[in-house]
């Protein structure tokens, strides 16, 4: 799994994707106005992604399933992309835990 940092034209620039080894986005961050904070947000993914509190499991209006990673003081840090079935959601949060010890960053 690979950690991408990015940079935007938006007002708050950073965000930051965990891609796994297909290219599929399987978390997306918020944004953040700088940089350092952007960094802290990975930190925090990658310390509680292995907590099965952290996670909220999430329907949308459309019936597509999703789920959001929480940090310790309960702010959404990582919210994942729309899956059309449960299976799907909780094979990539299997996923993100699974690669937890070797993700790679990259700027």
């Amino acid at each position: 799994m690979i950690i991408n940092l990015r940079k935007s034209e938006a007002k708050e620039l950073f965000s930051f994707i965990f891609v796994n080894e297909e290219g599929k986005t399987i978390v997306k961050s918020e944004n953040y106005a700088q940089k350092p904070s952007a960094k802290k947000g990975i930190e925090s993914v990658k310390k509680n992604r292995q907590n099965d509190v952290r996670y909220e499991l999430k329907e949308s209006t459309n019936a597509k399933f999703f789920f959001n990673i929480k940090s310790t003081n309960g702010q959404i840090v990582e919210t994942s992309p729309l899956f059309a079935s449960e299976y799907e959601r909780t094979a990539a949060i299997a996923e993100l835990k699974a690669d937890a010890p070797g993700t790679d960053f990259t700027e």
